[in-house]
């Protein structure tokens, strides 16, 4: 199997590109000249797509061939007291630019809106603000001229009382979604709430791609044990890519793999926290297991130490390699593992 490794956001190896520089609403709403101060938005967001592209020719340099775009590239974007400021067309040009990058390279790229993204909410405000959010990262998507296989990836959100009700409310309330922005949406198990078994369920129910957490399900199995999910829940959560690739007219895996999440516990006292590195053995392990069934795999790091933290991981996989533990490093973020 193939396993292309990419990272989040920022880079702690490129000085001065951070992708997520903003502006708060206090500080604008103190500026006297309101224009000038959308003006000073539309620069941040201008200065944070030019730090995208770097990273992402950083990315290319390093053979890094995944991406998780920050989701806070145009500060304020969906926030009520700027309305009716429309960001997108001045933005245009920066967006194309670096869509353009990613698909000319072959780089694959995503989104991540946040946790108040949620589909499950028993509040119509709530949901209106989920809807909203899920509207701009495809908006963003759109502008960087990036078809279908480029995700947004949510979680189910919360329980509210009663999981049972809130996977139904979720069910419902996504499923009643525009294709234009479903289609566009992946779907996490989360590390507290909506376990493995559960978010794939509802994945299959709404017809979307799931994205396995390795390390949330560590945290939260439900009455899954680690055999059971290579054995029975990867085929099923790898046939949801495989549904995906066939309404998209996809023939070849590797035009859009199955994508999972892998990052290690910050500590025995944090055990949900993200570490500043990945433990190779266990993430190998996890590999060659889902190797039996899959040929090409894409795996987002979620380290605190971003694109350090893959370089590290490349080095560690290249001692196990040397060590005969059935993986081959093929470049500078990619591997080939063999099945257990």
């Amino acid at each position: 199997m193939i396993v292309r490794f990419g990272f989040v956001a920022m880079s702690l190896l490129l000085e001065n590109a951070s992708p997520s520089r903003t502006m708060t609403y206090a500080t604008l709403s103190k500026l006297d000249d309101r224009e000038a101060g959308i003006r000073k938005l539309e620069r941040i967001a201008e200065e944070n797509l030019q730090s995208t592209l770097r990273i992402l020719k950083h990315s290319k340099a390093h053979e890094i061939a995944m991406y998780r775009f920050s989701s806070k590239l145009i500060p304020l974007a969906t926030h009520e007291g700027v309305a009716p400021w429309n960001p997108y067309e001045a933005l245009a040009p920066a967006f194309r630019e670096v869509g353009g990058f990613a698909k000319e390279k072959g780089i694959r790229v995503s989104f991540h809106p946040d946790h108040f993204c949620v589909f499950s909410t028993p509040r119509p405000e709530v949901l209106q603000n989920s809807e909203k959010d899920l509207i701009h990262h495809v908006r963003m998507l759109e502008l960087m001229n990036l078809d279908e296989t480029a995700k947004n990836n949510i979680h189910m959100g919360g329980a509210y009382g009663d999981k049972v009700v809130a996977s139904e409310r979720f069910i419902e309330q996504f499923s009643r979604l525009s294709p234009t922005y479903k289609h566009r949406v992946t779907l996490e198990n989360d590390d507290k709430t909506f376990n493995v078994k559960e978010t794939l369920a509802a994945a299959e129910i709404v017809g979307v791609p799931m994205v396995l957490d390795i390390h949330h399900h560590a945290v939260n199995p439900g009455d899954i044990l680690e055999d059971e999910l290579i054995e029975a829940l990867w085929p099923r959560i790898d046939h949801t890519w495989q549904i995906e690739r066939i309404r998209l007219g996809l023939a070849d895996i590797s035009q859009l793999p199955p994508k999972i999440h892998a990052s290690s516990p910050k500590s025995l006292s944090d055990p949900r926290g993200h570490a500043d590195f990945v433990e190779a053995e266990p993430l190998l392990h996890f590999l060659r297991g889902a190797a039996r069934t899959t040929s090409y795999l894409d795996c987002m790091l979620e380290a605190k130490s971003k694109d350090a933290a893959l370089l590290q991981l490349m080095k560690d996989m290249k001692e196990l390699e040397q060590n005969g533990q059935g993986v081959r490093v093929i470049d500078g973020g990619t591997i080939e593992v063999t099945p257990l």
